[in-house]
Parts: C-alpha cells; structure tokens; sequence
C-alpha cells in the first residue's frame, strides 16, 4: 500500500536549523507497510531518496531535494524487564526520560538531545561520557537491497565515535523502524563527565537528578530546543571532536602550551573542536551574514534568522579552513547535508 505522496513540501520547518528548500516528493510514513510502498514508489519513478527523522542533525540546500523525502514516524515505547525499545519516530528525550522514570540507566546523559529515537544509532548519539552504543543490542531496519525488514545486532552496527554502518559504509542501504536497549535496573548514572561531577561535586546523585542536571547545563549552553532562546535554530554541535595520534598532540601542546584532551582508543588523543575554534579566533555570537555561532556555545552554528544554506556553509568552511591552517588540523562535521551536489 502506498502512502499519500505530496509535492513541493518545504523541508525548513522540518529542520532545527530551519534552512533549506523543498522536496520535489515527500511523504510521511508510520507503518512498515508504509515504508515498502514509499521505496516502491520510489522505484518507479526513479526518485533518490532521503530518510527524514528529527532534523535534528541536518542541512538542507537552498535548492531543496530533488527527490523523495520519506518522513519516518513509527512511534511508541515497549519494556520488558531492563530491555527497552522505541519506534524510530519517537522523540529521544521522551524515550530517555521514561527510562528515567523506569529506574533504568544507561541514557540518563543524553538527556535533551533533540531529534528521534530512529537517528541515535546512525551516528552513535553520544554525549556527557555517554553513547547509546554501551546500550544499543539491535535495530531493526528496512534492507533497501533486500526490499526487506532485517535485525542487526550490536557489533553489526560497527559502533564507533560518532559513526556507525548507517552512516558510513552503508549509508543508502538501512531504514531504522526500532531500536532496542539494555539498561540496568536500579543502575547507578554515569558520572564520567567533568561537568556533571564538578555539579554534583562528591555527592551521588540519583537518575533523576542526574537527568535535571544534563537539562541544566544544556540548557545554560543554548543545547536544548527552547523557543524563547535566539540561539534555538541551530543542528547542535556542528564539528566532530578531533581525535589524532599522541605524537600530533603533544606537537600542539608543544607549540600552543596545555590543551585540554580525552584518551581515545588505540592510543589516540580526542581534542575538543571547541577549543581548536575558539583558539583559531572564533568567539561565541561571531556573525557571518544571518548565520553565525551561539552565543553559548563554540560548536553550534546557528540561523541567526533568514540564513540560508549557503550562508551556513559559508561559515562552516571559514571555521574549517582556519582551524586547520593554525593547527593542521580537519574539522569533520556532524549534520548530513542534503540535497549539495556530490
């Protein structure tokens, strides 16, 4: 059964960033029956397609989508014992605040990150010293090659930091419909953060207070969606913490004196983005045009109101191209952008 296909549907208001033109073809979809008749339409017509969940985390082009945007809505929330499970278009914070209320951790960190429950494995949503993928046991997903619905467990989702197959190796082949966690009943918060223990100093603060906190200082960092805050408009952290091998950063620190730094796998060294931009002369409420970056915080570029995409690139690549002229360093950036040329 094909859903109902609509036509030059404007994508801004879909986004976060409220930037970007319209999709040639968009429907919303809420069923697994729904998904096969949008990608069977899709065939037919010949169309490229985009996977829309949140717009959370992304960047539409002034010129829109030249193609079909499939808005993937399956919601609701199942828990048996400490394994929890949501239908991808089910709102994140939700998701995590009824695990809160469940006494169940493990997602008490990534509290008020915005989007759908459906985004969180594609790019290993992580935050505070949290990822979802020390919790994630499988997702459930179209197989777009095998015009089927397929299970993938943990290690298949080939986790890493900020990554996983969904968007990489293979972007165009899965549709998240479900995901599911393991959490720990009765668990103690993760308190690996520096921000979160200096809040709680040497205090053990319950999930719930744990969960208020996060909102606090996201919040205080404009990282929360708040219509009365100018900074609202924005895909949250636009660059990748860098991560580069131990001799690299002790050349830095060699040359520009103590950087802060988190241990990576493999003896690799995570530099936090926000100190190389701040450092290469970018201060918060630095304006490019309508676009411009938070007043609260280094990583997040903003729609200062009016911007377009090209402004919102524009800026991308002035941070980018400094950055990496002081520091011979590459930012890479979070959001997916759509409908650029490739």
């Amino acid at each position: 059964m094909q859903p109902k296909i609509l036509e030059n549907v404007p994508l801004a208001p879909f986004t976060t960033l409220e930037v970007g033109g319209p999709a040639r073809y968009f429907t919303h979809v809420s069923s697994e029956d729904d998904i096969i008749g949008s990608f069977e339409f899709a065939k037919k017509k010949g169309l490229e397609v985009f996977i829309l969940g949140g717009g959370s985390n992304i960047l539409v082009s002034d010129a829109g989508f030249d193609g079909l945007v499939i808005h993937v809505l399956p919601k609701g929330i199942s828990i048996e014992d400490s394994i929890i499970t949501g239908g991808a278009g089910e709102n994140w914070d939700r998701f995590v605040e009824y695990s809160v209320s469940k006494d169940l951790a493990g997602v008490e960190c990534l509290s008020g990150i915005p989007g759908f429950v459906g985004g969180t494995p594609v790019q290993n949503v992580g935050a505070y010293g949290q990822e979802v993928s020390e919790t994630i046991t499988n997702v459930r997903c179209f197989d777009r090659e095998k015009l089927g619905f397929v299970v993938l467990n943990n290690s298949s989702c080939e986790f890493t930091y900020r990554k996983s197959i969904f968007n990489s190796s293979h972007r165009d082949r899965y549709v998240v419909v479900a995901v599911t966690y393991e959490l720990v009943l009765g668990g103690k918060p993760k308190m690996s953060y520096k921000d979160l223990r200096d809040h709680f100093r040497a205090q053990q603060p319950t999930l719930r207070e744990t969960r208020d906190a996060v909102l606090s200082i996201r919040r205080s960092k404009s990282m929360v969606i708040d219509p009365d805050d100018p900074n609202r408009r924005s895909a949250g952290s636009f660059f990748k913490n860098p991560v580069v091998p131990s001799q690299k950063f002790e050349e830095i620190e060699a040359e520009f004196g103590s950087i802060p730094n988190f241990p990576a796998p493999d003896g690799l060294v995570k530099i936090p983005a926000a100190w190389l931009i701040e450092r290469s002369g970018f201060r918060k409420g630095y304006a490019h045009g309508n676009a411009g970056i938070s007043t609260n915080h280094t990583l997040a570029i903003v729609n200062r109101g009016g911007a377009t995409a090209k402004e919102i690139i524009s800026l991308k690549s002035e941070i980018q191209n400094t950055v990496g002229s002081r520091f011979d360093i590459f930012l890479e950036t979070e959001p997916t952008f759509v409908g650029f040329e490739k």
